[in-house]
């Protein structure tokens, strides 16, 4: 099955950010990508982290998703939409939104929802970043089944982001039988040049499984600074593609065969005790 992860640079313009996507998944598209996972906060890097809540949406309407739902059918592809934000329920406090990454078929379906669970916060005293002050944070692991055109049914994980440092998630869908882990994300450019490609590596050699991150990769209307380096890795932990910054798209082919050979001569799933 050959997977399509999008680079892009999102700013403050929604149109265009959304002409961006289009452009790079119809490339991925006329390469042969039979699925394409847009990075997260695709839609929007706005100049303050509030500026989500003006567009979010609820679920089943709106013109993200119909952008996804459309792009995903004319396109014919399977389509993961990173994320946008998805109006939560009311609460204490001020308003938040999840953000949530959306699957659609390729006849236009929405399949699959999952909820960033684990909500970013850092501070080194000269950036500073919490999801917590404008999102709500999602409780439930989502996968879904997808039927490739080579015969072949594998089971894709969502995951986004700052949930890449938490390999419980991972080792929970593993034991699901996850055979692609998906990680769309926008990465900060410190906390990447550290950390980006070696948790991802990780994550794909401990559980035996394709790991495909889509990434903001560039510098932003805001003045932010994303890591980029979206890439692709194979169940044995080894790069298949990988783009270093600024917007394109990365493909590579994935072996179902490969991910149960690996399975086969270093069984660690079946050898789990605690």
């Amino acid at each position: 099955m050959k997977v399509a992860v999008i680079q892009m640079v999102s700013g403050a313009d929604v149109s265009a950010n959304l002409a961006q996507a289009r452009r790079l998944l119809e490339s991925a598209a006329q390469a042969g990508a039979e699925l394409a996972v847009l990075p997260e906060y695709f839609c929007l890097i706005g100049r303050a982290d509030a500026d989500k809540l003006a567009i979010a949406e609820s679920l089943g309407q709106g013109p993200l998703q119909q952008f996804l739902a459309d792009a995903a059918r004319e396109l014919d592809l399977w389509l993961v939409g990173g994320t946008i934000p998805l109006t939560a329920e009311a609460g204490d406090g001020p308003p938040r939104v999840y953000n949530s990454s959306l699957v659609f078929s390729p006849e236009g379906v929405r399949v699959a929802r999952y909820d960033k669970i684990h909500l970013f916060r850092f501070d080194n005293g000269r950036e500073r970043y919490d999801e917590s002050l404008v999102l709500r944070e999602g409780t439930t692991p989502v996968s879904f089944d997808l039927p490739s055109r080579d015969g072949h049914r594998w089971r894709v994980a969502l995951s986004v982001c700052y949930d890449l440092r938490f390999p419980e998630l991972y080792r929970r869908y593993a034991s699901e039988g996850a055979h692609l882990l998906l990680v769309p994300s926008a990465f900060t450019y410190t906390t990447g040049h550290d950390h980006w490609e070696v948790l991802l590596r990780a994550r794909a050699i401990e559980n035996l499984a394709f790991v495909a991150a889509a990434a903001q990769g560039g510098l932003h209307d805001n003045g932010r600074r994303t890591w980029g380096q979206a890439l692709l890795v194979d169940p044995w932990g080894q790069l298949l593609a990988q783009r270093d910054s600024g917007a394109g798209v990365v493909l590579a082919e994935l072996d179902f065969e490969l991910l149960n050979s690996c399975r086969s001569r270093l069984p660690a799933l079946q050898h789990r005790v605690l």
